[in-house]
């Protein structure tokens, strides 16, 4: 398995603020990501269960960062050999959302 198993269960505009959420790998600890794009910079970003603090750091890090830059160094992240990790789905799951 690669981690491509993500599923993005909820993409809604409203007011120029776009909310996703998404469900990542089951390789991964956590179970959904939300987060809102917003000029094509992130904001908001929640992780559900995973490595709490590590993942509520990350959120505090990206915001307003722009989700080019965030693809840029998030992807390819593995965590214990498993081909991904949560900041990898972020990366996997906007690159499927900015592409189109």
């Amino acid at each position: 398995m690669t981690g491509d198993d993500y599923k993005i269960v909820s993409d809604k505009s409203a007011n120029g603020i776009r909310h996703i959420t998404a469900v990542p790998s089951k390789l991964v600890c956590s179970v959904r990501i939300d987060f809102d794009i917003i000029d094509n910079k992130i904001y908001n970003l929640a992780y559900t269960r995973g490595c709490e603090g590590n993942l509520k750091a990350i959120g505090i890090l990206l915001d307003g960062m722009e989700t080019d830059k965030v693809i840029a160094k998030l992807h390819g992240v593995n965590c214990h050999g498993r081909g991904t990790a949560c900041s990898d789905q972020l990366a996997r799951i906007l690159e499927t959302v900015t592409a189109e």
